[in-house]
């Protein structure tokens, strides 16, 4: 748990401490959470486009992108389209399975 403290005093820096809301999602995640990441103490609620929201409401810029993998924007109108129509379908596959498409979008 110090290593938690830590982060969140290093990220937060001499700014405001957590919401009492945040640092209960905060704490669960500890507590329940594998640790094979240390995020950011910020607890992401929603996310249009660019810009991501906290539970307190507050606007943030997304530059981390989910690592490249949210490049496109959050919520962009045609992959959620896409989304609706394939999620029936098969919503996803783990990387340790083949599947019927990845190889065609890996050509393009």
């Amino acid at each position: 748990k110090q290593w938690y403290q830590r982060r969140v005093r290093g990220f937060m820096g001499s700014g405001p401490a957590p919401s009492p809301a945040q640092q209960a999602l905060f704490d669960r995640e500890s507590k329940f959470g594998a640790h094979n990441y240390s995020p950011l103490p910020v607890a992401l609620a929603k996310a249009k486009g660019v810009n991501v929201w906290d539970t307190d409401g507050k606007k943030y810029y997304d530059f981390l992108a989910a690592y490249s993998a949210v490049n496109q924007g959050h919520c962009h109108p045609r992959i959620v389209e896409t989304l609706i129509e394939q999620a029936p379908i098969l919503t996803l596959t783990s990387r340790a399975f083949y599947n019927n498409v990845l190889g065609e979008y890996e050509e393009f």
